[in-house]
C-alpha cells in the first residue's frame, strides 16, 4: 500500500517539535518515499509513532524523521 495522509495526525506539538501518529495495514513505513507526501508537514527531529501492519500481525515503533529534502523524507527507527 501506500501512505494515507487521513491515518498521520498530530498528538503533540512544542517548540517547533511534532510528535505524530501514524496507522497503516502495511508492514513497514520506512521504504524509499513512503512519507514523501507529508513532507510539506513534518521536520527532521520530528518523531512518529507509527502501528503497523494492522490487518496482519500488528505492532508499533517509534521513527524519526532523518531528512527532508526536496520533497523526500526518511524516516529512522529510533
Amino acid at each position: 500500500m501506500a501512505f494515507v495522509p487521513q491515518n498521520l495526525s498530530v498528538l503533540s506539538y512544542a517548540n517547533g517539535f511534532t510528535l505524530w501518529h501514524y496507522t497503516t495495514p502495511d508492514a513497514a513505513v520506512t521504504g524509499a518515499s513512503y512519507f514523501d507526501s507529508a513532507a510539506p508537514y513534518v521536520r527532521v527531529g520530528d518523531v512518529l509513532v507509527c502501528n503497523i501492519d494492522t490487518d496482519g500481525t500488528p505492532s508499533a515503533g517509534f521513527y524519526r524523521v532523518s531528512g527532508n529534502t526536496g520533497g523526500v523524507v526518511t524516516v529512522a527507527a529510533v
